[in-house]
């Protein structure tokens, strides 16, 4: 079951948003400021209805936020119809854009039009706050994406796809450095990983992602 976040300040509104999506079978999340927009953006929804007009800020902000966490589709209720605005929207990455008054009749059209067209987008790998989209070769910790090097990334991809396995340190050398015709020594997985570390984990001291198995090698989760 899809499902939707709605970030609407207007009460009554967002209520009767609320339950026309879930008529219509939809799972719904909900948030009345940016700040909680934030904050359900880790739930990962396959779409963000979003009011311009927040107490706290702009709608925008969350749609740029949405496109930085994995390319989250985002449709705009706004009572903003001037031209301006609405390009301005779409430059910040929306898909869809209504002006109210509508109905949801029109507005459930426009929902179902913009998940045929996400719908068959990859899949974001996420354990625990971290969030690999293997497609573009992006990381996120919670919202906020992790600049690694090809090398990082390409460790933390491996390990992730093996989650549970133990890998050792030959095979990640295999498949890292061997496969582009490089000498390297061992030590370099364990320089590399210790940098992915630090970028990626909340405690590099006590690691929750990728954990070294004395003597066996390496593995990523539980």
């Amino acid at each position: 079951m899809k499902k939707i976040a709605i970030i609407e300040d207007d009460k009554l509104f967002h209520e009767a948003l609320k339950r026309a999506l879930k008529k219509a079978g939809y799972q719904v999340a909900g948030a009345f400021s940016l700040a909680q927009g934030y904050e359900v953006l880790k739930e990962h929804p396959s779409l963000l209805i979003i009011d311009r007009n927040l107490p706290d800020g702009d709608g925008l902000e969350l749609c740029r936020k949405a496109r930085a966490s994995g390319g989250i589709p985002a449709l705009f209720l706004t009572a903003r119809d001037e031209e301006e605005e609405m390009i301005k929207a779409f430059d910040f990455g929306a898909d869809d854009y209504l002006v109210k008054p509508f109905s949801m009749a029109v507005l459930l059209k426009h929902i179902e039009a913009i998940l045929r067209r996400t719908g068959k987008k990859h899949e974001i790998f996420q354990y625990e706050n971290l969030k690999i989209d293997f497609e573009r070769k992006q990381v996120f910790r919670e919202t906020e994406e992790v600049r690694l090097t090809a090398k990082e990334y390409k460790l933390l991809e491996i390990l992730a796809k093996n989650k549970g396995r133990v890998l050792t340190k030959t095979m990640l050398l295999q498949q890292v450095w061997d496969a582009e015709g490089a000498f390297v020594e061992e030590n370099t997985v364990n320089v590399t990983l210790n940098r992915l570390k630090k970028k990626i984990e909340p405690d590099p001291s006590n690691p929750i992602y990728i954990t070294n198995l004395f003597g066996l090698g390496y593995t990523f989760g539980k």
